[in-house]
């Protein structure tokens, strides 16, 4: 069985420190589900598990018992290089991604080709209501409609998403980090006019003033909206 080779083969490359290291990372994982195999031989592992011809066995045993056995998951799909077996794998596994990690891991580079297709599945997964879809389909629009593909339709998709999940609020405050360094004049109302919640409003400010591609002079200028002002908050003395 392909599933307990894997297995097996995990606990062989497992690094104990580092597996210590590793489950502080992942706060909503019991410590025992991750093994500490380290991401650069995870890769490679996954590279030639991808030659085997029952590797599919291990892509349809879901949901997996440890972490590493999701970030090989993860590897695998990205590497699948037609775009509707792809994206079927990623439809299959998306409900059983359980962390960040794995969620920032899963990026198929196929899926740059066929954005057409892909936008109407990432309308879709931001309706989900699901923690770790959400963050895939805001970190699908950042990796692949920030450039030449850009459409102001599209941070409005992402300022409309209301959920109160850490991972979900950060991930929305890395988009629009992002996109101020690459669409800043379209991005920055999103942020002079105070869209999203305090803290993500915060957050991305925080991001992109940390950021080596936006200019000192606009870093500067993001400083200064970090608080609301106006009618209604200096007023009554609201300070966030």
């Amino acid at each position: 069985m392909i599933c307990e080779e894997i297995r097996k083969e995990l606990f062989l490359l497992r690094d104990s420190q580092y597996q210590q290291f590793q489950a502080k990372l992942f706060p909503t994982l019991p410590a025992d589900t991750v093994i500490g195999v380290r991401t650069p031989q995870l890769r490679r592992y996954a590279k030639e598990l991808s030659k085997r011809k029952d590797i599919a066995e291990f892509l349809e045993d879901l949901p997996h018992q440890y972490f590493d056995e999701n970030q090989l998951h993860a590897f695998l799909i990205s590497g699948i290089r037609d775009y509707d077996a792809c994206m079927c794998k990623v439809r299959k596994f998306l409900p059983f991604v359980d962390n960040w990690a794995t969620c920032d891991q899963l990026s198929p580079s196929v899926f740059g080709k066929h954005r057409e297709e892909l936008l109407r599945e990432i309308r879709g997964w931001l309706a989900s209501g699901q923690t770790y879809t959400v963050r895939f389909a805001i970190g699908m629009l950042m990796r692949y409609y920030l450039d030449e593909a850009f459409d102001p339709a599209y941070p409005e998709m992402v300022a409309a998403v209301r959920d109160e999940d850490y991972y979900v609020r950060m991930m929305i405050a890395w988009y629009f980090a992002t996109a101020l360094s690459k669409q800043y004049d379209a991005v920055l109302p999103y942020i002079e006019n105070h869209r999203l919640d305090d803290w993500t409003h915060k957050k991305a400010i925080q991001k992109a003033v940390e950021s080596y591609r936006i200019p000192g002079e606009r870093k500067e200028y993001l400083k200064t909206l970090r608080k609301r002002t106006g009618p209604g908050y200096e007023d009554y003395g609201i300070d966030d």
